[in-house]
């Protein structure tokens, strides 16, 4: 039993390899009086057992934290389109983090208003989060996902509290997957559509990396990714209201978006907190309504909807509010800027670029170990 096993093992190995050696010509020589060809056979089905094994568990995850604050300087392996690291660029790239931060402080004080009557009792800190994974382990990594991780500093009691893993999200496999691999896709197609298995090897990577032994030592709970919702989907508010997260609204269908995440192992809820204008998309594991506590819940509104605002203020900046039925749209013009400044245009762009750029550097030179790793894991 143990010998068949073996032999079909070899044999798929072999074919996937293009190897002219088969189980058949293995089980004729077996037995052969050859010592020599015996022991090659066996030293070869050893290696190459002992290869694919290795091949398909072996990623390694290395989990870094860098302080985002009015002295951020982005890593050269961040995306300069990442929220954090796109307003730490140019002139008033001070300025920018200064102002940001402060609009973070003012929103959680709105949200967390029980005994705070002077509006100042927590401020917000920040960390980003960079997970890069090494294929091989050989000390070549890859930085694969960037989040953020806040700190609650309560003033009032001289505390600091745990906030939330997640809130921003970046990957440079999504730009790949967005920006090059659904492109590639679309061209000359009449009706839109994702290519087979669009996400999968994503949604894979990030949902090792938050079971992974790197990120469990260092985080209690799993991240919750606050994003806006869909410019392309309807959404109807509910009767549903949270005392934190506000008003519910539901849609009928999973926005390209939705489904993505779904296959990184996130469900996905919509709700509109108070005094803001547009419901956001909350990407969670688990429940999100009794896994997290406020202060945890806040840190990830005042954080995300801060960057919303300057980034889409078309949507999160309107002069007015979201009704019962809303469809978001980035041509609305009835809208306010922040006094952030930075260039829209060239954040569009670079998103391409940073596809391109993990296509070279990370699918093509490991398409066959992530194909055949991405084959093996069960989300």
């Amino acid at each position: 039993m143990i010998v068949s096993v073996q032999i079909t093992l070899y044999a798929i190995h072999c074919r996937r390899k293009h190897c002219f050696l088969n189980e058949a010509y293995w089980l004729r020589n077996r037995k052969s009086g050859n010592a020599q060809l015996r022991a090659s056979f066996r030293f070869c089905f050893i290696f190459e057992i002992r290869g694919l094994t290795t091949m398909n568990t072996d990623f390694t995850f290395t989990i870094k934290r860098v302080g985002f604050n009015e002295n951020y300087h982005p890593a050269d392996s961040t995306r300069l389109t990442t929220n954090f690291a796109n307003l730490a660029r140019g002139e008033c790239r001070q300025e920018n983090l200064r102002n940001t931060l402060k609009m973070m402080n003012n929103r959680f004080n709105d949200l967390a208003h029980w005994d705070n009557p002077n509006g100042d009792r927590y401020s917000v800190e920040v960390e980003i989060i960079s997970a890069d994974v090494d294929i091989e382990g050989h000390g070549n990594a890859f930085p694969v996902i960037e989040m953020l991780k806040t700190t609650i500093v309560d003033h009032q009691n001289n505390k600091r509290i745990d906030g939330m893993v997640g809130n921003s999200f970046s990957s440079y496999v999504r730009d790949y997957d967005f920006s090059v691999l659904l492109l590639e896709h679309g061209k000359n197609q009449a009706i839109f559509s994702a290519p087979e298995n669009f996400g999968d090897l994503h949604g894979k990577l990030f949902h090792h990396l938050i079971h992974s032994r790197p990120y469990q030592e260092q985080f209690q709970k799993s991240p919750v990714i606050c994003l806006s919702v869909s410019s392309s989907k309807t959404y109807h508010r509910t009767e549903n209201h949270h005392p934190i997260l506000g008003v519910e609204y539901q849609q009928d269908e999973y926005s390209l978006t939705d489904a993505y995440f779904k296959k990184m192992g996130l469900q996905v809820r919509y709700f509109m907190p108070a005094n803001s204008v547009a419901p956001f998309a909350f990407y969670f594991e688990g429940d999100l309504l009794s896994d997290y506590t406020n202060l945890e819940l806040i840190s990830a509104i005042s954080t995300m909807e801060t960057f919303q605002k300057i980034y889409r203020p078309e949507i999160y900046n309107a002069n007015s509010v979201a009704g019962k039925c809303y469809q978001p749209s980035l041509k609305y013009l009835d809208y306010s800027l922040t006094q952030i400044v930075y260039d829209r245009e060239e954040r569009s762009q670079l998103a391409v670029k940073q596809g391109k750029f993990t296509e070279e550097q990370f699918i093509k030179p490991y398409q066959h170990i992530l194909e055949q790793w991405a084959e093996s894991y069960a989300v």
